[in-house]
């Protein structure tokens, strides 16, 4: 699996798993359930994930829909 997104807002990681489910590409959050060690506070980035085959098309369906790879 390759990282495709790193940012610390969820509505961004919710709205790309949309954007990628919609086209058929599998996806994975990493880093969910790292908000017991920061105290719920956000600070800590998500990651999400897709398969290596994948990750070409992923990126352009982001970058067709304004999200870039980062914060």
């Amino acid at each position: 699996m390759k990282e495709l997104l790193r940012t610390n807002d969820i509505t961004r990681i919710a709205y790309a798993k949309a954007l990628l489910q919609a086209e058929g590409i599998d996806c994975f959050e990493m880093d969910v359930n790292m908000s017991i060690m920061e105290g719920s506070i956000g600070i800590l980035p998500r990651r999400l994930m897709v398969r290596n085959d994948d990750l070409r098309q992923a990126r352009r369906v982001l970058a067709d829909n304004g999200i870039e790879n980062g914060g």
